[in-house]
């Protein structure tokens, strides 16, 4: 599939007035005209079959008729109206997220973006603690913003080193380039465990505010570690009254499959957790859930303009009411243990691709230079370009850009996810017919 004269149109306005550091995706970029569910449609008129999804955010498909009436309805009323003023549709949801949370006694404060909401949860831990040391893990990444930036530790993300927050960074899950990888899975998180206990007796001046981690990392590739890791982390930190923060920008809404929030698998539950993404279904909400404790550790008036809109969080509780009526995290189940049967024998078979990794409709593949383990971004750049022509949309991500990245439809079907495998496993046999 080739540019459209539009698309080239488009690619033109689009660099005349958007800063440089914004990249359209491909070395032809297409656009996104419309999209009915697992499908989106160029300018041109192109089909492609979306696993990507606009970065884990249309989680149940584009065009979803509950969601499309939820906001028409709610459009044809009121658009806006900010926290100042009660509005049922934000009370809903909040009556919603703190039920699913799993948090004890949990508050809801909404902001729109995932960016802002760890902005929050960090504003929230520092104030609670009194204390601006924070604790992340490598190869995290938490937001663009100024705050977020700074728990961010990715050099190819990372665009400033200053900030007022003491940072250590940790070891965590991306296991292939840790220097830990050769240890299972019980010896890897004790090793981890005393990296984090190390760098509280090294590097710490007293008390800590929190560790903020993903309990699987996206930009970083999808990096997973072993189940229970976080529990085993939560001990360390309990002993010295460091809270936790999960976030689930990525991991939540039952993306996994095995479980409805990533921290599920970790024995063990935060004292806060972020959210975004997925959960407007392409609509602009994100929020921070906390304990009640926590949460009320802010005493000035505060609010937010956008969070919690009727708009977005219309889109929000059709969004999980048709997550729950149509058994989307069943099928996250089912449909990811389908992409991993269907690639893990062209994976193992090929030595340029390391590995297959994740959980549920959350998987990745990382690709290395043959024979070794350094990172090979050329032919990660070949197969997102292969699959494209094969009609599929997948992501791209990585510390070095080397980490396709697979989020398909919470209710991707069965079809839908062979031909996504078939499209695959043609651009892995075009990038060997290269070679």
């Amino acid at each position: 599939m080739e540019n459209s004269s539009v698309d080239a149109q488009l690619l033109e306005r689009y660099r005349a007035v958007l800063p440089s550091f914004v990249k359209p995706m491909f070395e032809q970029p297409i656009s996104i005209d419309r999209g009915e569910g697992s499908y989106v449609f160029s300018a041109g008129g192109d089909r492609y079959l979306d696993f990507f999804g606009g970065v884990l955010t249309t989680m149940i498909g584009h065009n979803h008729p509950k969601v499309r009436a939820a906001v028409a309805e709610q459009a044809s009323k009121v658009m806006h109206t900010s926290t100042l003023y009660l509005n049922e549709p934000m009370i809903e949801l909040a009556e919603r997220i703190t039920r699913l949370s799993g948090i004890p006694d949990a508050r809801v404060f909404f902001t729109s973006s995932g960016t802002e909401a760890n902005d929050t949860a960090l504003l929230l831990a520092t104030s609670f603690r009194k204390s601006n040391q924070v604790l992340a893990m490598r190869n995290s990444y938490h937001g663009r913003s100024f705050t977020a930036q700074a728990i961010t530790s990715h050099s190819s993300w990372s665009s400033t080193s200053i900030s007022g927050l003491d940072v250590h960074f940790v070891q965590g899950g991306y296991r292939l380039r840790s220097p830990f990888r050769n240890l299972d899975d019980d010896a890897f998180t004790a090793a981890c465990v005393d990296d984090l206990a190390q760098v509280l007796d090294m590097m710490s001046a007293g008390d800590i505010a929190c560790l903020i981690a993903e309990p699987i990392q996206g930009v970083g590739g999808f990096a997973t570690p072993p189940d229970g890791f976080f529990g085993a982390f939560r001990k360390e930190l309990d002993a010295r009254g460091i809270l936790l923060i999960s976030d689930e920008v990525q991991t939540g809404w039952g993306r996994t499959g095995e479980h409805f929030w990533g921290y599920e698998a970790h024995d063990t539950v935060p004292d806060m957790l972020t959210f975004a993404k997925g959960v407007g279904n392409g609509a602009a909400l994100a929020g921070v859930v906390a304990r009640a404790e926590i949460m009320d550790t802010i005493k000035v008036t505060s609010f937010s303009t956008f969070g919690g809109n009727p708009l977005s969080a219309a889109a929000g509780n059709a969004t999980l009411q048709a997550l729950e009526d149509e058994g989307m995290q069943a099928n996250a189940l089912a449909r990811g243990q389908q992409l991993t049967t269907g690639l893990e024998a062209a994976v193992a078979a090929n030595e340029w691709m390391a590995e297959l990794r994740g959980k549920g409709l959350m998987q990745a593949i990382e690709f290395v230079h043959e024979g070794s383990n350094e990172a090979d971004a050329g032919t990660a750049g070949a197969f997102l370009e292969r699959c494209r022509a094969h009609g599929l949309l997948v992501g791209k991500g990585g510390l070095y850009g080397n980490v396709i990245r697979i989020a398909p439809m919470l209710n991707v079907t069965e079809a839908e996810m062979n031909e996504g495998v078939h499209a695959m496993l043609a651009a892995i046999d075009d990038i060997n017919a290269s070679r």
